[in-house]
């Protein structure tokens, strides 16, 4: 009975938590939607200098002109209110973690977050106005240029998730040496894979052009030479931490 009341507690305060982090974003939705056609202005602007003098955006759905930015307002809402959902997994996991634990996932969780902007940011500020203006470059004589904004959302979105995760890539390297799972030398050995890698990964999650796959997987391989770089530092206390649990769990057993 008690591990069954155990695991219901846990249930109920999972439900808590989830609905906490969605009241939140709700709520950001309510109180950025009155700007959703601006916020739509400011994340199709990359694409709008990049066009021809006179070019413009067009809408093929009924719908779309109200969806697209309700959308948009949704994607800004959610990354506006990812602080306090990361909180809210934070506190249902922080009472079962070691010390140490705790000590390493909330910096990597702050980190991973902010990563994850720089990510968005470099793509919109220098990835979308490269490749925008390199399509526009390359459009036959006489081709009128523009995109329905739902599928330019839709790139958007992508991209930004792609290029996203990318910046992710030196905290995966941490972890995967802190844990002790894979060492450095084998993450140097494993080199010619992950360039091969992380042009597939730009060739799937890129236009079919050149220049934006160099754009996503130079990144990649730079940043996963950060990786390498930085969990040199890790290594040492990679070593510690298990002693220090074994060595806790042992100080418990009869007769110690």
């Amino acid at each position: 009975m008690g591990e069954s009341e155990s695991f219901l507690s846990h249930l109920v305060e999972l439900r808590q938590r989830l609905v906490r982090a969605l009241a939140v974003v709700l709520i950001f939705v309510l109180c950025l939607f009155p700007w959703a056609r601006d916020i739509y202005a400011i994340l199709a602007m990359p694409m709008l200098e990049a066009m021809p003098k006179g070019g413009q955006m067009i809408a093929t759905d009924v719908i779309g002109p109200f969806l697209v930015p309700l959308k948009v307002t949704m994607l800004v809402a959610f990354v506006a209110a990812l602080p306090y959902v990361l909180y809210q997994a934070w506190a249902f996991v922080a009472p079962g973690l070691y010390a140490h634990e705790k000590s390493l996932v909330l910096p990597l969780v702050i980190t991973s977050f902010l990563l994850f902007l720089v990510g968005m940011a470099f793509a919109y500020f220098f990835v979308f106005p490269v490749i925008f203006k390199f399509m526009s470059s390359v459009a036959p004589q006489g081709v009128a240029w523009m995109t329905d904004i739902d599928k330019y959302f839709s790139f958007v979105l992508t991209s930004f998730i792609a290029f996203g995760v990318t910046f992710e890539v030196p905290i995966v390297v941490i972890v995967l040496v802190r844990s002790n799972i894979v060492s450095i030398e084998k993450l140097r050995e494993a080199r010619p894979y992950v360039v091969v890698g992380a042009f597939v990964i730009a060739a799937v999650f890129t236009p079919p052009d050149v220049v934006s796959q160099f754009l996503l997987a130079v990144p990649l391989c730079l940043l996963y030479e950060l990786g390498l770089l930085v969990s040199r530092f890790f290594v040492s206390k990679t070593m510690q931490i298990p002693t220090e649990v074994v060595a806790s769990k042992a100080g418990h057993q009869p007769g110690h």
